[in-house]
């Protein structure tokens, strides 16, 4: 393995266990046993090499959460979505520090345009492929992975905070899947 390959290993163990913020080139150095020079020779920057630490791990954690996420064929809608909750509730227990890393990454990527467009094209990826999960089909319109997609990713983060603030009280999949079907019911009655 060479000194990048290297740095980017010790990148994503510092991101677990220190975070984005608290990450410094220093510590990438004595936990990728390269040196500081070559950070700048193969990334160009701190930040920049953090950024592809973490663009790699959540892909690597993506296909996890996939696998988490797969669900049975030929269930309902509502028990396709209460399985999903569950998959990533299982996912929030087994790596909670990648799940903080993300969060904070994302937060950073408002004053660093290279970041928000790795993570923004993570994003479109992730939307994309919760809507083929949850809809059971890979045959799906643009527009439907788009907004399916969108709404599902727009949950994560809610159930997430819930679960992070208050894992023991917290809502369960069932109570999640039953608030989505009391939505559901008033949108469609309205």
């Amino acid at each position: 393995m060479g000194h990048r390959e290297q740095l980017l290993e010790g990148a994503k163990k510092c991101l677990l266990e220190r975070g984005y913020a608290r990450t410094t080139a220093r510590d990438i150095v004595a936990a990728s046993g390269t040196n500081l020079a070559s950070i700048g020779y193969h990334f160009g920057s701190k930040d920049a090499l953090l950024t592809q630490a973490m663009v790699e791990a959540i892909g690597e954690w993506g296909d996890e959460v996939a696998h988490a996420l797969t669900i049975a064929h030929q269930q309902d809608p509502a028990s396709r979505f209460e399985a999903m909750i569950a998959g990533l509730i299982r996912s929030f227990e087994s790596q909670p520090n990648l799940w903080k890393a993300s969060f904070e990454i994302s937060m950073h990527a408002e004053r660093d345009s290279a970041l928000k467009e790795q993570l923004a094209q993570a994003t479109d990826l992730g939307r994309e492929g919760l809507a083929q999960i949850f809809l059971d089909t890979e045959d799906i319109d643009v527009t439907t992975k788009r907004t399916v997609g969108a709404i599902l990713s727009a949950i994560i983060p809610g159930v997430y905070n819930q679960w992070l603030v208050d894992p023991a009280g917290a809502p369960s999949a069932k109570d999640f899947a039953a608030g989505l079907r009391h939505i559901a019911a008033v949108i469609k009655a309205g």
